[in-house]
């Protein structure tokens, strides 16, 4: 016997009051599902390959992500797809961001995303970022190592493919704005892990060449993961190092790379690249018939004003021989009045040198020697004179002092008897009463010397 539906329901209680439990609805079991899965995963990422691509009427995207063994479905409303650059495809390997739902009406379990990018793009970013902060934290970045870019380049160098539409474009900008400048290409793969080592060495033999004053180093658009050899460290120093100013030029306008900050210029294109670093020769023309014109016009107002002042001068030009004629009758006329100028002056010496002649004469020293010397034996007489009676005059009063003196000599009294006695001790003796009878005495008289010794001594008056 088979069994019926209502045998397989689930029964509750014990075995002896079995009774079917109260069975969830179809709404009832999506909505808490929906809640499980929502508080669950509030936000995930999710990697893999995009199919079933559809963009109807209302704006928002649907699609399925698939690995080998299985697929999710996904939903992108509007508000979120309007902010994606590229619209993916089928096929592409893209990761998203969003918030793992259930979609109740159908029971479909799906994933809301709120961002979608190409695989692999977040990891690159990253690396990027990290590369950034690095170099410029470094200074690499910093306004005040960049080199400045030449007005005129005498020499161009371009750094891409020779085969991209790079350089076709730079070419192309360099030919109409100033062909005469000579453009050197160094030919590098510009994509693929090779491209990094290519583009340093590129950069070592345009150093090494020593040609150009400028460097161009770019390639046309293309993805990040394209432009990805401008991002690597070891670009990033070559740019840096490198002695030649440099202007990157990667990828379109909306592109940045790490060799945009290192370079010396970053250019938006290729194209603007070769705008920015070439001269416009249509401006140099104009600017040279500008300059021609003024010229032009500048030299014609010399001229006029140069022929003007000739005229006047011709018309004050005088005719050189009258000229000469003139000056040889003053020249003439000069040297007549210097012949009776110096006549006169010598005339004038002449009478000047007379009178003083005369003056000279009645002023003789001669004269005035004689007179000198006449008066010179007057005074040597009179001084004579005087001198004899001087000499006179002071012999008389000597000879009176003399003889006054001669008076008061006490050897003119020694002379009349009288003697000068000295003690035993060698004093005069003035008082007999000083001496006593067997003192040693000595007595100087008018001629020689007495000793004599006392025998007596008689004091006072007689």
């Amino acid at each position: 016997m088979t069994p019926s539906f209502q045998d397989s329901q689930p029964l509750s209680g014990d075995a002896g009051n079995l009774r079917p439990t109260r069975a969830l609805s179809v709404s009832e079991l999506n909505h808490q599902a929906r809640h499980l899965l929502e508080s669950s995963f509030m936000q995930v990422w999710v990697e893999g390959e995009l199919s079933s691509f559809s963009r109807p009427s209302s704006g928002h995207w649907y699609f399925s992500l698939k690995d080998r063994k299985s697929q999710v479905r996904c939903a992108m409303f509007r508000s979120f797809n309007q902010r994606v650059r590229a619209i993916p495809k089928e096929g592409d390997q893209v990761r998203i961001r969003g918030k793992v739902t259930l979609y109740e009406s159908r029971g479909d379990f799906q994933i809301i995303v709120e961002h979608i990018e190409p695989a692999g793009l977040g990891a690159l970013q990253q690396a990027f970022e990290e590369l950034k902060r690095k170099l410029q934290a470094e200074g690499l970045f910093d306004a005040a190592r960049k080199k400045p870019i030449p007005a005129l380049p005498r020499h161009i160098g371009v750094i891409t493919s020779p085969t991209g539409a790079a350089i076709h474009d730079i070419l192309t900008v360099l030919s109409r704005r100033c062909p005469a400048i000579p453009v050197t290409v160094y030919p590098t793969t510009v994509q693929g892990k090779a491209a990094t080592s290519d583009i340093v060495r590129a950069i070592e033999q345009a150093q090494s060449h020593g040609v150009a004053d400028v460097l161009i180093i770019g390639r046309g658009g293309g993805s990040l993961e394209d432009l990805w050899c401008f991002n690597e460290e070891a670009v990033a120093r070559a740019i840096a190092a490198c002695r030649i100013p440099t202007v990157s030029a990667v990828g379109h306008e909306v592109d940045v790379t790490i060799a945009d900050f290192v370079a010396d210029l970053r250019a938006p294109t290729p194209s603007a690249a070769a705008e920015k670093i070439s001269p416009d020769q249509s401006q140099w023309l104009r600017q040279l018939a500008e300059q021609e014109l003024r010229l032009a016009n500048a030299a014609r107002r010399s001229l006029k004003r140069l022929s003007v002042q000739l005229e006047h001068l011709a018309a004050r030009l005088r005719d050189p021989r009258r000229e000469l004629q003139e000056k040889a009758q003053r020249m003439d006329d000069l040297e007549l009045r210097l012949g009776k100028a110096m006549k006169q002056k010598l005339e004038r010496w002449d009478v000047r040198t007379g009178h003083l002649a005369q003056r000279l004469a009645m002023q003789s020293p001669q004269k005035q020697l004689t007179t000198s010397r006449e008066a010179l034996g007057r005074i040597e007489e009179r001084l004579f004179a005087a001198t004899r009676l001087t000499i006179r005059q002071q012999r008389d009063r000597m000879e009176h002092l003399a003889q006054t003196l001669n008076v008061v000599s006490p050897l003119a009294t020694l002379g009349r008897g009288y003697a000068i006695v000295r003690g035993p001790t060698g004093a005069i003796i003035r008082d007999a009463g000083n001496l006593s009878p067997g003192d040693r005495v000595s007595a100087r008289v008018a001629i020689g010397e007495i000793e004599a010794e006392v025998t007596s001594v008689k004091s006072g008056p007689e």
